[in-house]
């Protein structure tokens, strides 16, 4: 215990020393440890701070011999908690600002800094092929299925967040194409994370093999970030997989604004005892791999001298999407869309 009572204060003067720090600002051209250094530096700190102070609190012996040292642990105790409270808060308020669109992650013309690994033990395993080695311990054999599950959580959580109105199969057809192995492969090229790989000779020859063991690497390398970092790695994890995956929500067209091209043609076109029709033209498809739908829908005009007159044709990853990209494709054939809107402005004049 004795060592334990010197950890706390040879922690506490580090901590003091590397607020006070006076050495070079970093960059932000290095995504290296060298730019998360002293933050990350007094963050173990404080996870080691943490778990001395747990068990000094525990020990009931020291507290009721030394009263002063009780007081003094309380202290510190409370004062670690506020810390921690005030994190969390930050967090969930970044969370929520990435998940709503209101931070500026959808408009940054790079990747977000990669989060660094603060353990080398853990680093080396993520880059370590199970063949290469039978201890799991030394190889991302058992990381990548920590890695997996942390960002399925995030991932729904997300879309769970942004898409509040999606029903469930939705929400899966999303979070799949957040997820798959060509997602999490390409963001480990983005980063060169396979270019540190130590695999089997010959092993990146296949491509299908080594999309899953970049997406591996991938997964493994999440699972790192925060099981190196007690008190951080979880959120920072999660930040940077919101910044990642906003980009690919945008491509998607999945943004919460509504879909408006079905509403500006009914108003052109529509009128009493006039139809508009969106039907499905063909049978969805789902591409091998990429876990989502995708539906094609056409829309079509019965009313002011036209019988069931095709107007445009659309896809997307569901009926309704699909029909607004119908209704955006109608709208575009301005020459036609012109002839109804006269004829439905002759024959209303006419009455």
């Amino acid at each position: 215990m004795l060592f334990r009572l010197i950890s706390l204060n040879s922690i506490t003067k580090h901590i003091s020393q590397t607020k006070h720090s006076t050495g070079p600002v970093p960059t932000e051209t290095n995504t290296s440890k060298k730019d998360f250094s002293k933050d990350q530096d007094t963050k173990i700190c404080l996870s080691q701070l943490r778990q001395h102070v747990k068990e000094v609190k525990n020990n009931v012996t020291i507290l009721e011999a030394e009263p002063d040292l009780a007081t003094a642990i309380s202290m510190l105790d409370a004062a670690l908690n506020r810390r921690e409270k005030a994190v969390q808060t930050h967090s969930v308020q970044d969370t929520a600002n990435l998940s709503s669109g209101s931070g500026k992650t959808e408009k940054s013309s790079g990747p977000p800094s990669l989060p660094p690994i603060l353990d080398d033990r853990l680093e080396k395993a993520v880059f370590t092929h199970p063949g290469q080695d039978s201890n799991p311990a030394v190889t991302y054999d058992r990381l990548e299925i920590l890695g997996d599950a942390y960002i399925e959580l995030i991932a729904t959580k997300l879309v769970w967040d942004r898409f509040p109105s999606l029903p469930s199969g939705r929400i899966s057809q999303i979070r799949e194409s957040l997820v798959k192995n060509e997602t999490l492969a390409a963001y480990a090229d983005v980063y060169g994370l396979a270019h540190k790989a130590i695999v089997p000779p010959g092993y990146a020859d296949q491509a299908k093999r080594w999309i899953k063991t970049k997406g591996d690497i991938f997964e493994a390398y999440v699972a790192a970030v925060i099981l190196s970092d007690p008190m951080n790695g979880y959120r920072n994890a999660e930040q940077w997989l919101i910044a990642l995956w906003l980009p690919k929500l945008v491509d998607l067209g999945l943004q919460k604004s509504d879909l408006h091209s079905k509403e500006e043609l009914a108003k052109l076109v529509m009128a009493k005892g006039i139809k508009l029709e969106y039907v499905e033209e063909k049978s969805a498809v789902m591409p091998k791999g990429t876990g989502s739908q995708t539906f094609f829908i056409g829309v079509y005009l019965t009313g002011w001298g036209w019988e069931k007159k095709h107007l445009g044709s659309g896809q997307g990853p569901s009926k309704n999407a699909a029909g607004d990209r119908a209704a955006k494709s109608a709208l575009a054939n301005t020459s036609l869309i012109s002839q109804i809107s006269q004829a439905k402005k002759s024959s209303l004049s006419s009455k």
